[in-house]
């Protein structure tokens, strides 16, 4: 009896994946962007920066970029953000130098440069824009910042 009952249970696995599988397949996902995912669109269609630079909500949070970065080259090899941020060239540049937990290696040990864990600057940093939130949000700042 306890045999029928575990492989009627382990038949019924793979019918269940398939009616998963095939429910999925057929909801309609919407886009966000208003326009199909091949189509290109400039984003200053869609929203504009904002000059000036926008206050933080939280204490740590990444500062947000107050000008466009649409034509900066990030890769492996170059990073536009450090002609004018790295530490030996803020100065001449009037631009803020990064902060000195960017010259950190994983160990705490200061680095003469920027640390590869902090070297791809959009993964925290993005630019300030005008834009509608996509989801609704209740934050609210803490009054120590």
């Amino acid at each position: 009896m306890k045999k029928s009952i575990v492989t009627g249970g382990i038949a019924l696995i793979p019918v269940l994946l398939l009616s998963g599988f095939a429910l999925a397949q057929s909801a309609q996902v919407e886009t966000l962007r208003g326009a199909e995912v091949d189509e290109p669109i400039p984003l200053d269609q869609i929203h504009k920066n904002v000059e000036g630079r926008i206050q933080r909500n939280y204490r740590q949070q990444p500062p947000l970029i107050p000008h466009s970065v649409e034509q900066y080259q990030i890769d492996l090899r170059t990073n536009q953000c450090l002609s004018c941020h790295d530490w030996s060239k803020a100065g001449e540049r009037n631009a803020p130098t990064l902060s000195m937990t960017h010259y950190l290696d994983r160990d705490g040990n200061e680095l003469d440069q920027i640390a590869g864990t902090r070297y791809f600057c959009n993964q925290c940093h993005v630019p300030q824009a005008d834009a509608p939130p996509l989801v609704d949000n209740v934050f609210q700042p803490s009054a120590n910042k």
